[in-house]
């Protein structure tokens, strides 16, 4: 019994004290982990060992394969995670060797940006991982299993944080790329929609009607083919086509006069010269028609051109219907004045030096009209203004009547006859004898001639009025003025010309602006310097000037006897050899060397022929000078210059209304 008893205890004792011994001596041989490695090995197999439950922390199965979500950044482990816990998935030996990559569905353009994106997480993942090897290696050898699995636990819960907010971010930016990507779209979209916009507004105005034309030219050329000709249906369609074009086309001479049906009709016209195209293979037979049609058209061209010239200095020289009109009811009018209605007050200051004195030849009533009244407007003190203006018999009653009921302001007005210039003769002047020559008159006004002349506007009649070359006998016209302004009858003034009589002239008669801007203002445009005379003496190169608004020195011109260097001139040209007639050739001779250049603002030119005159320097100018043949009093005037001149005429004026005269 006592036996039994002590082989119980022994048994007992056995069974309790054998487990101790057992843990105590393994936990003697336990040594703290030099590495993160080995120190995770311990752990994991000390984990496994125990018998408590919630230390196993492993899945059973580790190996199932996940699916990749498109578009996800993710990292994957290249080596066995089979004995780690859940809660430290980053903590592994493979955080050194993680790799990065990206699924997506996106374009090539974004590819740069996810990239960039996949390696900061990577980055980011590495330097965590670092971070936490230090912090396991720097304390492991004075921590116990169960202190270092707490510590493992709590590092693993803030990675697992970390990463979640990592992979959020991530997802966020992943979420706003197909924004981003929407945007870039739309931005492109409306850079194309722009740059369609610009190349919209680049095309000419008139792009489809050059387009229709070019569209008939091809149809007549097909339709004049042999080889189209002998096909009747297309033949019959050409002609359809072609007429539809036409009817399309009308007058329209930019896109928006088309009619909605245009596009249409530039379709089906294309059709058709398809089929021509197919149909004629013989590029020959083209290019002869096409060289002839050339030749033909520019035959077309000179003669239109021809014509056009014609007609236009025909209309130059005519005045219109209102305009003829207007003298004869003045006329009327004036002689139903007695003889002390018709003077003109003030005539003790017509030889007053002291005075501004301003010198008009014109027998356009009109146009002089116009002239007095813008001087006078943007006078400073009109009571100082004396204007002389000579006329012919015909409309010298009408011009003195047109003053007298319409004077400017206290502007002095005094109208002569040229007929009353008894002085003014054949003995006397050269030009008077020429102008009267058989051989002048047929020149001027054998018309079958004059189409055919290559400078056609030499031969408008008004060379023959000798107003036109008053110009050159001013010291007699005004023998006890200083100085005189001369003004044109197609000039508007736009300031005060006051400043002119200040304009020290450094001993010259004529002050005047130049005009060699151009190339053909030049003396070799003027004179003809084949002749010796004139290329001995000028230069073909020198500057002209303009007539139209020239300040002129009466007592120099008398020093210098100009008007006998003009007559001198004048006798020399008697067969017309050194230049045309007109006034500036024999005025650019006779002034040669005797001519003040003044400032360019004083006198703008080519209202009358340059529909591209700097309107800022017509805001600037003194002068707007409307030289050519588009006068502004006439229908074939620029439009947009002749506000300018019909500011200053009052069309509700009781004769102006009588005689139909309009803006």
């Amino acid at each position: 019994m006592v036996a039994m008893r002590n082989i119980v205890l022994l048994l007992l004792c056995i069974t309790v004290v054998a487990p101790i011994v057992l843990y105590t001596d393994r936990l003697g041989t336990y040594k703290s982990p030099s590495t993160k490695e080995e120190f995770i090995e311990d752990v994991t197999a000390f984990v496994g060992a125990g018998d408590s439950g919630h230390l196993n922390l492993l899945p059973q199965e580790t190996s199932t394969a996940l699916k990749e979500p498109i578009g996800v950044v993710y990292t994957e482990d290249l080596t066995e995670t089979k004995n780690l816990p859940r809660e430290r998935p980053m903590v592994v030996e493979s955080r050194e060797h993680v790799s990065a990559r990206v699924l997506s569905t996106t374009t090539e353009e974004d590819q740069g940006r996810k990239e960039s994106l996949i390696r900061l997480v990577t980055d980011k993942q590495g330097n965590e991982g670092n971070t936490l090897e230090k912090a396991d290696g720097g304390g492991g050898e004075n921590v116990n299993s169960e202190d270092a699995i707490d510590v493992d636990d709590s590092d693993a819960k803030l990675t697992k944080s970390d990463r979640a907010s990592d992979r959020e971010s991530q997802v966020k930016d992943i979420k706003q790329e197909p924004q981003a990507t929407i945007a870039s779209s739309n931005i492109n979209k409306k850079i194309l929609s722009g740059e369609t916009n610009k190349q919209k507004e680049q095309m000419p105005p008139d792009a489809k009607v050059q387009q229709l034309k070019d569209q008939l030219i091809q149809a007549k050329i097909f339709l004049s083919l042999p080889v189209v000709k002998s096909n009747s249906h297309l033949t019959r369609e050409l002609r359809l086509r072609v007429k539809e074009v036409s009817r399309t086309l009308g007058d329209a001479s930019k896109d928006s006069d088309l009619p909605r049906n245009a596009n249409e009709r530039i379709k089906a016209m294309e059709q058709t010269l398809l089929k021509g195209k197919q149909a004629q293979d013989d590029c020959a037979a083209v290019v002869k028609k096409l060289r002839a049609m050339i030749h033909s058209t520019e035959e077309q061209l000179h003669a239109h051109k021809k014509q056009t010239l014609f007609l236009t200095q025909l209309t130059a020289k005519t005045l219109p219907k209102g305009l003829h009109c207007l003298p004869l009811r003045l006329t009327t009018e004036y002689y139903s004045l007695n003889s002390s209605q018709q003077q003109f007050p003030n005539q003790e200051k017509l030889e007053d030096p002291r005075l501004y004195h301003y010198a008009i030849f014109s027998d356009n009533i009109l146009a002089a009209a116009v002239v007095v009244n813008s001087t006078a407007i943007n006078a400073k003190d009109t009571s100082k203004h004396v204007f002389h203006i000579v006329t012919d018999r015909l409309n010298y009653a009408a011009m003195r009547m047109w003053f007298l009921a319409n004077p400017p302001g206290n502007a002095t007005i005094q109208v002569q006859n040229i007929e009353d210039f008894t002085w003014l003769n054949a003995s006397y002047s050269p030009v008077l004898r020429q102008l009267g020559s058989p051989s002048m008159i047929d020149y001027y006004f054998k018309t079958h001639r004059a189409t055919s002349d290559s400078n056609l506007k030499f031969r408008n009649p008004k060379y023959l009025s000798i107003l036109n070359h008053l110009r050159f006998y001013l010291p007699e016209i005004f023998p006890k003025l200083n100085k005189v302004l001369f003004l044109d009858d197609d000039i508007v003034v736009k300031k005060d010309l006051t400043g002119l009589w200040a304009v020290d002239l450094k001993g010259n008669v004529n002050g005047a602006v130049e005009t060699c801007g151009e190339s053909f203002h030049r003396f070799d445009r003027y004179l003809n310097f084949s002749h010796p005379l004139i290329a001995k003496n000028f230069d073909p190169r020198a500057c002209g000037w303009a007539y139209g608004m020239n300040i002129f020195d009466l007592a120099e011109w008398k020093r210098q006897n100009i008007t006998e260097v003009y007559h001198n001139w004048q006798n020399l040209n008697h067969d017309r050899q050194l230049w045309k007639l007109g006034t500036l050739p024999p005025g650019l001779i006779t002034f040669w060397k005797r001519t003040f250049p003044l400032n360019r603002s004083w006198h703008v030119l080519g209202l009358g022929y340059n529909p591209n005159v700097n309107q800022r320097d017509i805001d600037r100018a003194a002068v707007i000078h409307y030289n050519g043949n588009l006068k502004p009093w006439l229908e074939i005037s620029i439009p947009k210059f002749r506000s300018h001149w019909t500011k200053y005429v009052d069309y509700d004026h009781v004769y102006l209304r009588e005689c139909n005269i309009n803006p």
